[in-house]
C-alpha cells in the first residue's frame, strides 16, 4: 500500500516536471498534468518491474517516471490532435 502511495506522491511532482522538459503549448490544466504525472509514473514502475529493473514494492526511479509521464503527455498531445 505505501508503495502505491509513494508512487503517486512522485507522480505529482513528476507531471509537473514533464510539463516543464516536453516542448509545445499544452492547453492542459494542472490538474491533467498531475493526473498524467501520476500514469507515467506507475506505468515507469510497472515497466520496470516487468522488465526486471525493479523489485515488487520498489518505485521507479525518478527519471523513468519523468520519462514515463513525457511519453503519456506526447501521447495525450497526439490523442487530443486526431480528435
Amino acid at each position: 500500500m505505501l508503495s502505491i502511495l509513494g508512487t503517486a506522491l512522485i507522480g505529482l511532482v513528476v507531471g509537473l516536471i514533464a510539463r516543464a522538459i516536453k516542448p509545445g503549448d499544452d492547453k492542459m490544466g494542472w490538474i491533467m498534468t498531475i493526473v498524467l504525472g501520476v500514469a507515467g509514473s506507475f506505468v515507469a514502475t510497472y515497466a520496470g518491474q516487468a522488465v526486471g529493473w525493479y523489485e515488487v514494492g520498489e518505485s521507479a526511479g525518478w527519471v523513468a517516471s519523468v520519462v514515463g509521464a513525457i511519453v503519456l503527455l506526447v501521447l495525450y498531445g497526439l490523442m487530443r490532435k486526431k480528435a
